[in-house]
């Protein structure tokens, strides 16, 4: 194989939004790109043994890679927030990432490369990379296809060390999840409740799954009442409180129409790089 050069790299990042990296491939030459398949371990040895551009060699050697030239890397959702895993990275395992946009790590308990879902399809598409304060570790922004983790979890975290230290026989799993998506899941848990636990005293967000009427109108209360904390020049606290009330509600009526919220993300995320006229303009009409 020819000596391999991966072509148009400035930096890791590359832009806003989904600009980073959709807009520019790292190539062996200008004219085939590298491709992770599910049999991509002799390529990924291939790779390790190729020299890289001066940029890129530049930015390798300015990672700080421990005594085993080594370190940390931690796949996080780029929608959701979520820490997906944590794994280690080589010099190579960092460049071969950038040039194939796939997570790709160092096993070391195998000393070779390894690229998440060579074997499960189940990759991570990385969106960007970041370089912590002190250089010693790596985080891969990405989308994964997929569930990331080996127990087919959504992500590699979801044992919580205080609900092992309340119930140490507990085995219910709870994935690490930011107040929005935690707030998502008892929705989700309220819904459920409906069909499996009919006796029990419903909730607010059962009522409102019940009355979808009931539903629409304290969308359109709540979204009035938002507007008037800026008609009527209310406090910040007062705008956030009507703001938290809001998003509420509309999460109740998302989750009848069967919308995550980390759609909702991928879909604002999508809309980074282009006009919000011209994102107006391309909608289609709802069919009648």
């Amino acid at each position: 194989m020819a000596a391999a050069s991966l072509v148009g790299l400035s930096s890791l990042s590359c832009g806003a939004g989904d600009r980073r990296f959709s807009s520019r491939r790292y190539c062996w030459n200008q004219k085939s790109c590298l491709k992770i398949s599910a049999s991509s371990s002799e390529r990924l040895s291939q790779f390790a043994a190729e020299k890289f551009t001066p940029k890129v060699e530049s930015l390798l050697d300015s990672v700080k890679w421990d005594s085993k030239g080594l370190a940390v890397a931690i796949a996080q959702n780029v929608d959701t927030g979520a820490i997906l895993m944590q794994g280690f990275a080589n010099r190579e395992a960092l460049a071969l990432t950038i040039a194939s946009q796939k997570a790709t790590f160092y096993s070391r308990s195998r000393s070779s490369l390894w690229t998440k879902g060579e074997t499960s399809m189940n990759f991570i598409n990385v969106h960007d990379i970041f370089l912590d304060c002190d250089r010693d570790s790596i985080i891969y922004l990405g989308k994964p296809v997929g569930p990331t983790c080996h127990t087919g979890a959504e992500t590699c975290y979801y044992s919580s060390v205080y609900d092992l230290l309340d119930e140490p026989e507990s085995k219910q799993d709870r994935l690490a999840s930011t107040t929005l998506y935690s707030l998502e899941a008892t929705i989700s848990q309220r819904k459920l409740e409906i069909d499996s636990l009919p006796n029990r005293k419903p909730s607010w967000t059962k009522k409102l799954f019940l009355d979808e009427q009931l539903l629409c109108s304290k969308v359109r209360e709540e979204a009035g009442e938002l507007v008037q904390t800026l008609l009527e020049n209310e406090d910040k606290t007062r705008a956030a409180s009507e703001m938290a009330d809001l998003l509420y509600h509309a999460m109740v009526l998302l989750k009848l129409k069967d919308v995550k919220m980390e759609e909702v993300l991928e879909v604002l995320r999508k809309r980074f790089s282009q006009s919000g006229i011209e994102e107006k303009n391309s909608r289609k009409s709802p069919s009648k």
